[in-house]
Formats: structure tokens, sequence, C-alpha cells
């Protein structure tokens, strides 16, 4: 009989959040997804020494790692999307680069700091 390897709490944890995330990008839940982002932002900064994750945890690492990526590539993809649809009905409301007009006689220069 080959015994069922129980997850690092931690990786247990990421993977909830991960959940939570991939729920909100699905449903198309913006507030959700954000508030999902930075629940994972929280278990990532809880991250505990690799020293705590050797004991056979390494597949469940890279797999907490890859679905991360995906969702973090699927989440930027989501983001340009929505900034090209809102350049479309809103072109007045995309930013304007930060220096753009600075060289235009009459600009305000930074002055030293």
């Amino acid at each position: 009989m080959t015994e069922a390897r129980v997850p690092h709490p931690w990786i247990a944890l990421l993977h909830e959040r991960l959940d939570a995330l991939e729920r909100a990008l699905l449903q198309g839940d913006a507030p959700a997804a954000e508030l999902a982002s930075g629940a994972v932002q929280a278990a990532l900064q809880q991250a505990p020494r690799t020293l705590e994750l050797k004991d056979g945890h390494t597949r469940d690492l890279h797999a907490a790692a890859q679905r991360f990526t995906q969702l973090r590539a699927a989440t930027l993809r989501a983001a340009a999307l929505n900034e090209r649809a809102l350049g479309s009905l809103l072109p007045d409301h995309l930013q304007k680069p930060t220096y753009q007009g600075l060289g235009k006689p009459g600009a305000r220069r930074y002055a030293g700091a």
C-alpha cells in the first residue's frame, strides 16, 4: 500500500488561495480577483524556509509554483484586455506617459532635488 502524502500546511494554504484566485478570474469578478491576489501575495510572504520543505514536498511546491505562474499570466492577459477595452471605449481616459510634455516650451521642469 502507498501512504497518502500530506502536503505541507503552507503549500495547502497556497493552493487554497490559488483556488480562490482562479475562481475569481473564471467568474470575471475583478474585486474578488484583487482580494484573492492579495491573499496569494500574503501567503507567499509567509513562505517557510526551504529546509522546512525538504521532506518530499518538492513535487507539491513545483505544482503550486506552476499554477501560480499560469494564474499570473492569466491575470496579466485579463488586465491587458481590460486596458484595451477601456482605451477603445474611453480613449481620453488612457493615462498619458508621465513625462509627456515636459520638453515643450513653458512646461514645468523638475527643480533640483
